[in-house]
């Protein structure tokens, strides 16, 4: 999930724009607006310094336990380039997203970037910062209205998240950390493409929506990835905040224990021993379900928009990911 200048570029386009955008600020050629092209180019350029600086790692740990000190220093000059070059991006995008001289677009944006901070840092941790799940709750029955609070959690456009509600409830949990860490920052440039084309704020929210949805269709695509074989392959790692694994959790909180080994450094949890055991539980369909779920809403919010090469191209990635 890359292209996402891609994606923007091609809701804009799918969506249109008002008639009373001047014509110098059209690409006919391409069917989309200057200012959305730019849009799309800062939203590709956040992403990526996200991962970059992803990419940083604590040598905290390396030094106390004596490592080769050539590695260290190899290490540390990784991290240089890492935030440096992440530093580089960031700044670039922050500079044309100000060209545009939109204050509301900045403050939409500028909130994504705020997401991305905050899901480095939401639920517990291990010592090179990387993802935890959350102690299970004790199980209980899920009314109508409960399944329900996810979509309140995942699609309200205006109002924060309650995060303190939402770890340790497999979906929800789940939704939360990857809305912040990728469907706010997809949602918010679709959402702030539609701004720069005119339209309404009702189709707006409808941006952010397919936005976020597809977002978290593709998440839980790449969170099954790893569960395509019944074995594993030899130091073969995966994310322990993934779909599959939450939903286990919530069927056999005992896996738990082996997660908190992982405490100091993710390397000591036996991946094995989780593969195997997720693989027999229930998550695996779930997780489907969820893919499912988030993709039938993204397809129920394009067909909004009316007929269009750029509509059929955003379905046919929809489709890709599984046969609706």
């Amino acid at each position: 999930m890359q292209a996402w200048g891609l994606i923007v570029l091609l809701v804009s386009k799918a969506a249109g724009h008002a008639a009373h955008i001047p014509d110098m600020e059209q690409d006919k050629s391409a069917g989309v607006l200057h200012s959305q092209r730019a849009l799309a180019e800062v939203t590709e350029m956040i992403r990526i310094s996200h991962l970059v600086h992803q990419g940083l790692v604590n040598l905290q740990p390396l030094t106390q336990a004596g490592h080769d000190l050539s590695m260290h220093s190899d290490m540390t000059f990784g991290n240089k380039i890492a935030l440096l070059s992440g530093d580089y991006l960031l700044g670039n995008s922050c500079a044309e997203l100000a060209g545009l001289r939109n204050q509301e677009l900045v403050e939409l944006i500028s909130s994504a970037v705020r997401d991305l901070a905050e899901s480095e840092f939401l639920g517990d941790r291990d010592e090179q910062n990387n993802p935890l799940p959350s102690k299970p709750l004790p199980r209980r029955e899920t009314s109508t209205n409960e399944t329900e609070d996810e979509d309140l959690v995942a699609s309200d456009v205006l109002k924060p998240m309650p995060k303190d509600s939402c770890m340790g409830i497999p979906e929800k949990e789940w939704a939360l950390r990857h809305i912040l860490s990728a469907g706010s920052l997809l949602g918010k440039s679709c959402q702030g493409a539609l701004k720069l084309a005119g339209h309404p704020e009702a189709i707006q929210n409808s941006g952010y929506l397919f936005g976020k949805h597809l977002s978290l269709a593709w998440q839980a695509g790449l969170d099954l990835e790893p569960y395509q074989s019944t074995t594993l392959p030899l130091n073969t790692t995966f994310s322990l905040v993934s779909a599959p694994i939450l939903f286990h959790l919530d069927y056999d909180p005992s896996l738990y224990t082996e997660i908190q080994k992982g405490y100091v450094s993710v390397e000591d949890v036996d991946y094995e021993k989780i593969h195997s055991e997720v693989i027999k539980g229930p998550g695996l369909e779930k997780t489907k379900d969820l893919q499912r779920k988030h993709s039938l809403a993204a397809i129920k919010v394009l067909n909004l928009f009316p007929p269009s090469d750029a509509r059929s191209a955003l379905q046919n990635i929809i489709f890709a990911m599984q046969d609706l």
